[in-house]
Parts: C-alpha cells; structure tokens; sequence
C-alpha cells in the first residue's frame, strides 16, 4: 500500500550550499543516471549501498505556512520495496526517504555513480554560500507580509536559504529517481524469472511504486507553485529596494543568483517530465503483468477443464470395462446355446436335404408328365392320321405294315405313359411325407424350446443380476419381511437362475417392495437342490480387498464354482481402504447382528454388494476399537483380536440370515478360529463353529481351510483366545490349539489343521513340503498326523483378466496362433524404458516379485549382472518391505538408471506389469520357497518361457525341456534344483542357448504355453469332488 507523502517532504528542511558547485553537481547526477537507465541488463551489476551521511539541517530557519511543521521534527514518511536477486539469492531492501531523512540498504558498498553523488551533496555542504544583505520577512502561503527591516543584509541571506532547499529538494528528488531506476530496472531484468504467486506480489510492489511516483509529481507539483510565489516575492522585494534607493549592485547579485537559480529549476522541471513518462512506462509495464496474470488464469481454469474431461472419460472407461467384462461372461453363457442351436441347425439341415431331394424327384416327375403330355399329343395326332388313313382305305401293304408299326409305337407310348404316372404318383406321395415329417420335426423342435424357456436357467442375465436378486432376499430375511422356509425356497430358485423368479422380479422394477415380496411369494413351490450352498470366510478378495494371492484365490475360486452352478457367497471384513469404486449395489441392511466380544454384546452393520458377479457380505464391526478403520489390512498389533472378532461376528451372521451352508470354506489364520467338528463321542472340541454354533441350529456345514502360506501361522498368547468366548483351558493342550514351540501360546492355524473336515493348501509340492521340517515351520507333525484330509490343490488364474488377446493395457494384442504382437509389446517397452532397441532378437528376462528372502533376491541380483554377461537384456519390477534389501536394489538401479540393458523399476505397476509380461522373452522365479506362485502361470498364458527353481507349485506347474522323463507335450521351461547361482547359471545358459540357437523350436514353445489351460475349472472341480465327498460321508452318519 502506497503513503501518501506530507507537504513537507521536500520542504521542511533547508541546507547550506555555494552556488557556485551547483550547477556542475546537478548535471553529473544527471548524465551518469541517464547512463545507468541506458546500460544493458547483462551487463547490470548488482552494487552494494552504504547508507549516506545525513544531510546537515540549519535549524535556525522556520515556516510560517500552517502546513508545514518545524524542521526539528524528525519523522518522515517513507516508502520502501523488496526485490529478490536472481543470481544469489539475497534480500535488498532500497528505501525511498524525504529531503533530510537516510537513504539505506543492506548491502555493504555503494557503485561508484552513487557515490559521486552523495560526495557532491556532502562537498557543497562544507562549503557554504553566504550574501550579505538586508534581513526579509516571514512569507505566508497563501499572502505575503513585508516588515520594515534594518539592512539588506538580512534579505539577501533569506532568499539564500529558500534557495538552498529548493537546491537540496531537486537533489534529493534526483536521489529518489535514480534508486526507484535501479528497482524497476531489477524488476524488468527478473520478470521472466518470476512464478505465479511471486508475479502478483510483483503487481502490488509496482502499484506501491507507482503510488510513490505520483506522490513525488504531486510534491513536486507543489514545490513549483512556491517557487513562483517566491518569485512574486521577489520582484516585492526588488520594487522595495528601488523606492529605498539601494544599490544596483545588490540588486543585479540577487539577481543573477535567482536567474542561475531558474536554470536549476528549469533543468528540474526537464527530469519532472522525464519522471512522468518513465511513470507512463511503468503503468504501462503494469499492465502487461496484469493481462500476464489473465492469461495464467485462463489456462489454469483451462487446464482444470480438461482434468475433469480426463477425469469423465477415465469413467467412461471404466463404464465400458464394465460392460465389456458383462458382455464376455453373457458370451459364455450363449456358448450352450451356441451349441444347442448347431445342433438345431444340423437337424435342419438334413431336413432340408431330404426336402431337396423330394422336391429334385417331384420335378423329374413334372418333366416326365410334360413328356407324357407331348406323347400324348402325338398319338393323337397318329390317331388323326390312321383315321384319316382308314378314311381312304389304302388296302396296300406298306401301309397296313406302317400302321401295325404304329399301332406297337403307340402301346409302347401308352405303357412308358402308365409307368410315368405311377412314378409320379409315388414321386409326389413321397414328398408329401417328407413335408410333414419336416412340419412334424419342426412342431416338435419348438415345443422343446418352449419347454426349455420354462422350465430351463435363465442364462442371458448377468451373474450380477442373481447376485444381487440373492442379497435382497437375504436382505429381507434379516428385516424380517420374510420366514425362514420362504427364503429357503426362493435362494434355492435363485440358486437355480429360474425364470419365473427372473421375469417377476423384471416385472416388479417399478413396484413398492411389499407388492415384490408378495409376487415372490406366489411363485414359492418345492423344488430339490441340486448344487451345494458354498460360503467362503475371508480377510481378501480380489479387487476390492487385495493383498496377496489370497484374494486371487477367493474370487477366482469363487466365480468357477458359480459357474458349475453352485450358490457361492463370500464374507469379508468392511475395510476403510477398500477400492470401494469396484463393488455393485453396495448398501446397508437396515438390520444390526450382534455378537459376543470381552464379554459384552456388540452390534455390527451388514453391508451388501457384488463384487465381478458374486455376493458379497461385509461385516462393520460397531466396535470402539475400530478394528477395521485403520487404513491397511494387516500389521496391527491387535491382530489376533480383529480377525477372531470378525471369525465370530460371520458365524453370527450366517445363523442369523437362516442360512443353511453345506460348505464353510475359511482361509489363512485370520479365519481358522471358525473352523472344527465332532470328535467320535460327540463333545465339542472345535473353536466357535461347533462349540457355540452347532448348539443353536448351525450344523449342517462341513468346514475346509486352506492355508496359503505356513510362513504365517497367527501365533498370540492363550489368554487372547478366551475375547471371543471360547475355553482356553480345553482348547491350549497339545492336541488342539497349543503353539508346539511353546505351552503358553495358541497357533490358530494348527487348530485349524486338527478341528476342520478338510485340508488343503495350494500346490500338491507343497503339500509335501511341508511335512518336512524344513518346510513345515514347526507344524509338520500335526500335518502328518491328519495327512488323511490334507491335499494340495495347484491355484489357477482368472484367464479373463490376463489375455493376450484382450488385453487393452497391451499395445498390440496377440494370440497362441499369431504371435508377432509379442515382438511390437517387446518393442513398445524398449521405447517407454529407454532400452537398447537397435536387436530385435536380443533376449529380454522379466522379473516381477516381491523383494522378499523367500523370492531369492539374491539371485535376483546375480541374475541381472549374468543376463548383462550373456548378451540379454533384463527388467525388474517390484520393492520390497524390507529396508536393507530396498536400499540395496535402489543402489543397483541407481548404478543402471542409463544403462542401455538393464532397467529396474522399485515399485509395482499393474499397468506396467502387463506389458512385462507380453514383452519379455523369459521370466525369472529362483524363490527359495513358493507354495504356488501365479507369475509363472501369466507368463506362460502371455508366452514368456519361466526359468524357475524346482519347489512348490514352481514344481507342479514348469517342466524342464531337457528333462527326458517328462513327455515331450509337457515340457514347457527351465528349472534348476540347488538354491545357488551356479544353478541359475545353467538354467539361464540353457534358455540362451535354446533363445539363440533354434528359432524356429523356440516359436513352437511359445506357441504351446500359451494353449496351456491354466483356468480355474480343473482346481474347481477337485474342490467340488472334495466338498461331495465330505457332505456323502456327513450325510451317511447320520443316516446311522
């Protein structure tokens, strides 16, 4: 904000000069300012200033004007700007100060034109210019007083003085324009250096300046108008002297003195106008920095435009996604009735071909009638001319022989015309029945697809709409609104995809929710089950809630059982961090389950959604620790108590919904306190299930737990275990819960191995592995115990999601039968990563893991210098949690980050990942452990060949080429045994060599990977055998 400057500014205080240092003094200030003003900017240096001496004040002058104060008064206005140097950085502060007041500045010296300046003030005030004469008197501003005074003298050294401040005013006001020169000179050389909250700074600092300017024209303005006041007085005092008859030469001294005065204020008046253009200039400057910041604005709001077209057509796109992946499952629900109408088609067909033939023999025997026709024709005509022969009588013989010949031409006619009859009247008798063999054929193929329609699955719905049609009328149970027997029925209608229920609910879209339940109940009848009830208990789902292969497992699982046809639901805890944007339809339940925790009741909040086609419940605990609300899904130190919470809290909610499961499947120990069974004399040994749950009507599930991981079994102290209601002195005993490294802790998962009907963990290997006890992690004895129910089954993949062939993430799609999409994927990633591009046929390895001691870093890095070795090219993806093995690899990346072969990225990308794996050539797994591993399945799927260490489902899943004992049709990779880098070595010289040497063999290898079937349909049909069986055996028991 600009000061307005005081009428005093130039004015209130008067110095001693000589007149004769004047003029010289002013116009050297001038030239070397005008120089400055006219040097380039990059040749501008940045001078230090040293505050000046103060200019002397004669204190023995004073005013009459009413505005102006005494010269004694110290205080000043002024006006003062901040500039920032460019090139180090520093602060300058320039001040603007009135006649009489300090010039500063931070800096410590001052440029030489400065100085001159401040040495010709500081010289002219040594040496003062004195005139004799009579004494004046006091003037007034706006009149003018004359007393009688006693000599000349007197005058002479008032006019003396006002004309040494007018001197000191046009000094000091050269002073002012020369520093506001030097700041707007730094503004002009720095304006393109200036960001956009410093440029509207810069605006104000500019105004404030500007305000300035104008205050020191309005002074100066002024300052001009006393000037010709004293004038005035002056020719007074003149026309005074004249009457008193003094001296000519007084008279012409003052004159002079006054005239060479004038020139000063002449010279003056030239820079006032200087100043007021320079004042021109710089609004004019001001105002291009204005329109600047206009056009900033502009492009911001421009650019928030466009963010939010961004943001609508990433929606769009997922929308299109969405509907996409509905469009592929609908597709594999009309292959049976692709298949039903090929064979429709085929019956069709042949009908069609008899029609042919009919309709070929019924014109043969149109033409043999027209023929018959044309014979007939001619006998008649032969009629004609026997007639006509008998008529004349000709008696000869060649007659009589001509017409016997005719008379036997005619019965041969008249027999070939009987046969021709009968042939088409059989011709047209037999295609009469095939029209109505063919009319009968079709009357029948339309009743069976009528009765099909009723009484067959709908299968042109979405997965989503049974889904969803499930949770409402669990959702109306748990209401309330509807009994447990007409729920029973209508799951089990639903479970089935029936039409009524379909065509009911479609019907029902625009009805109150009593008018739908009351159409559904009109449908109730009783029908059998033919699939099994399946809910799965779990901390992950894949996408919502993903951490590791877990998640991979309950979803991909989960979607092939329902598409055998069984009714699969899962339960999940409701995290706070779940990527809510992929769950369908999610709501509340207006209905609050409760269950038991630290011995108090607490209420928790069921939510319901569809996650990729299946139901999903999640449970909100109304817990004050908000076991779920903390931002991440695991690595609390309330573990233990989160998870038996929520283990208890599902069992709740499925008694409570009247469920009646024949299957609970739980995975990992964040679940296995549900698990457990009846020991041969009926007492309840289990955790929750059947010690809490049997009891109240929940008895009718065979419960399986998979382990996805013996690494992490879920260890706590025993008392942890009595939060959730359970016995901790029956349930802490060797043969149950006990941890076996020690007495006082429990192990979840071990309780889980012992109390639940079925085992299973994810790759037969596995299975095997850890029954050892360096695989084992302290369990392999209780897993040998139950070995009988203990079974690896190897994981599959959601061939959906990973497909070359649709993958849009890619930049060109490719398939088993054309390949050369996977050289353009190779391509593109050289491009994005920077890569040496100039050899196509150059090897590239993949690696995508986690950076953990399982997954062998260590010869993951020796990897990457020996690929460098043997001519190949090699990218990394994937960081680690561990902070020493983060930090090492950040090292090797740093060592590589221009290197033209070698490329690591310490992050995970989804995105990125896709292209990995359709670009590179082999992909790398040496872990030290793997109980399956998913990686190595993509690869092949996108026709990278895996070299991988010979354990766990890297064992069940890659066979080596040159492994003789494998059949030829299965060998599919490389592999090594010993956990070292000279089994890595061969494994990695041998698919060079192979890479390298056989092209052709290599492209067949490709090729038949990525026809292997790595789906989840065989996993899910051994897990379906596995729940029959277990449901058989319960069903026989109790039958006995």
């Amino acid at each position: 904000m600009a000061t307005k400057l005081p009428a005093f500014f130039l004015s209130n205080v008067w110095h001693e000069t000589s007149s004769t240092r004047l003029r010289p003094r002013l116009l050297s200030t001038s030239c070397k300012m005008r120089a400055k003003n006219l040097s380039s900017q990059s040749k501008r240096q940045h001078a230090k200033k040293s505050s000046p001496e103060r200019l002397p004040i004669n204190e023995n002058f004073q005013l009459n004007n009413g505005k102006i104060s005494e010269a004694k008064s110290g205080t000043t206005d002024f006006i003062s700007s901040s500039h920032q140097e460019s090139s180090d950085d520093e602060s300058t502060e320039v001040k603007i100060h009135p006649v009489g007041n300090i010039l500063s500045s931070n800096q410590e010296d001052k440029s030489n034109d400065e100085t001159d300046i401040v040495d010709s003030i500081s010289s002219s005030h040594q040496e003062p210019y004195e005139i004799e004469g009579t004494s004046g008197a006091d003037l007034n501003g706006s009149s003018t007083h004359v007393g009688e005074t006693e000599n000349v003298a007197d005058g002479d050294q008032l006019s003396n003085f006002r004309l040494d401040d007018l001197i000191g005013m046009i000094r000091n006001a050269e002073k002012n324009i020369l520093l506001l020169n030097q700041a707007r000179l730094r503004a002009l050389g720095d304006l393109d250096k200036i960001q956009k909250e410093a440029l509207q700074k810069e605006i104000k600092i500019l105004e404030m300046r500007l305000a300035e300017t104008d205050a020191k024209i309005k002074v100066v303005a002024e300052e001009k108008i006393h000037v010709e006041i004293l004038e005035n007085q002056l020719e007074k005092l003149k026309n005074e002297l004249s009457e008193r008859g003094d001296t000519e030469g007084n008279y012409f001294g003052i004159s002079e003195e006054f005239l060479s005065h004038n020139n000063g204020i002449s010279s003056f008046s030239e820079e006032l106008s200087r100043l007021r253009n320079e004042n021109l200039h710089l609004k004019g400057d001001l105002k291009e920095l204005k329109e600047g910041h206009g056009n900033i604005k502009q492009t911001d709001e421009r650019v928030l435009a466009l963010e939010n077209e961004r943001s609508s057509m990433e929606a769009a796109l997922n929308h299109l996604e969405s509907r996409l992946e509905l469009a592929q499952e609908d597709l594999t629900n009309l292959s049976t009735l692709k298949s039903e109408c090929k064979d429709l088609w085929e019956k069709v067909g042949k009908l069609q071909e008899l029609l042919d033939k009919a309709t070929k023999q019924a014109d043969q025997a149109i033409a043999v009638l027209q023929q018959n026709h044309e014979l007939r024709k001619r006998v008649d005509k032969l009629e004609e001319s026997l007639e006509e022969s008998n008529s004349y009588k000709l008696s000869s013989d060649k007659m009589k022989k001509y017409n016997d010949l005719m008379l036997q031409k005619i019965s041969i006619l008249e027999e070939r015309l009987e046969r021709s009859d009968e042939e088409i009247h059989f011709h047209v008798q037999l295609y009469q029945e095939s029209v109505k063999e063919f009319q009968d054929v079709l009357v029948s193929l339309k009743e069976e697809s009528k009765r099909r329609e009723v009484d067959g699955p709908v299968d042109d719905m979405p997965w989503e709409f049974w889904s969803h049609l499930l949770l409402t009328i669990d959702g109306w149970l748990l209401e309330k609104k509807l009994s447990l027997d007409d729920t029973y029925l209508l799951r089990e209608m639903t479970r089935k995809r029936d039409r009524r229920i379909c065509d009911a609910y479609l019907a029902s879209k625009d009805k109150t929710e009593s008018e739908v339940i009351a159409a559904f109940l009109r449908l109730i009848s009783s029908p059998t089950s033919s699939g099994l009830h399946i809910i799965h208990i779990a901390a992950e789902m894949a996408p919502v809630a993903k951490v590791g292969g877990l998640g991979d497992v309950v979803s991909g699982l989960s979607k092939a059982l329902q598409k055998k046809g069984h009714l699969v639901e899962i339960i999940l805890p409701k995290y706070d961090c779940m990527e809510y944007d992929r769950i369908g339809d999610l709501k509340v339940l207006d209905a609050v389950v409760e269950s038991y925790f630290d011995g108090h009741l607490f209420k928790n909040k069921i939510w319901v959604g569809t996650v990729e086609g299946l139901p999903v419940y999640f449970i909100e605990p109304q817990h004050p620790a908000k076991f779920f609300w903390r931002g991440q899904f695991y690595g609390e130190q309330d573990d233990f108590k989160r998870f038996s919470f929520f283990s208890r809290a599902a069992l709740e909610l499925i008694l409570q919904a009247g469920k009646n499961p024949d299957i609970i499947h739980c995975h990992d120990w964040q679940t296995a306190f549900v698990v457990g069974k009846h020991d041969s004399y009926n007492l309840r040994l289990a955790p929750l299930y059947w010690d809490l749950y049997a009891p109240k009507g929940l008895n009718s599930a065979r419960v399986c737990f998979t382990c996805h991981n013996f690494e992490y079994q879920g260890t706590a102290s025993a008392s942890e275990l009595g939060s959730c209601g359970l016995d901790v002195h029956q349930l802490n005993r060797p043969d149950r819960m006990q941890d076996n490294s020690g007495h006082g802790r429990i192990n979840p998962v071990k309780g889980a191995v012992v109390f639940s009907n079925i085992v299973t963990t994810v790759s037969p290997t596995y299975a095997q592995e850890v029954r050892t006890p360096e695989g084992g992690k302290g369990l392999q004895a209780t897993l040998n115990s139950h070995s009988k129910k203990f079974v690896g089954i190897l994981n599959g993949i959601d061939t959906d999601s990973w497909d070359p062939s649709t993958d849009n993430v890619l930049e060109v799609q490719y398939s088993a039968d054309d390949i050369q999409g996977k050289a353009e994927n190779k391509e593109a990633l050289r491009k994005q990563l920077k890569l040496s591009n100039g050899d196509p046929m150059q090897p590239l390895v993949g690696c995508i893991t986690r950076l953990v001691p399982q997954k062998g870093v260590h010869l993951i890095r020796h990897a990457i210098y020996r690929t460098l070795e043997l001519g190949g090219q090699f990218v990394l993806l994937g960081s680690s949690p561990v902070d020493h093995i983060q930090r090492e690899f950040e090292g090797i990346a740093k060592k590589f980050q221009s290197h033209p072969d070698i490329r690591l990225i310490l992050k995970y990308d989804e995105v990125l990942s896709h292209t990995i794996y359709a670009a590179s050539d082999m992909f790398i797994i040496p872990s030290i452990f793997e109980p399956c591993g998913l990686t190595q399945l993509i690869a092949m799927r996108y026709g990278s060949i895996p070299i991988v260490r010979k354990t766990g489902g890297l064992n069940d899943s890659v066979f080596d080429l040159d492994d003789d004992t494998i059949p030829q049709q299965f060998r599919n990779g490389f592999t090594f045994l010993s956990p070292n880098e000279q089994g890595l070595n061969g494994a990695l010289e041998r698919a060079f060599d192979h890479y390298t040497g056989d092209n052709e063999s290599w492209k067949q290898l490709v090729q038949r990977n990525m026809k292997i079937d790595f789906s989840w349909d065989s996993s899910a049909a051994q897990y379906v055998e596995l729940y029959e069986k277990s449901v058989s055996r319960a069903k026989a028991t109790k039958r006995t």
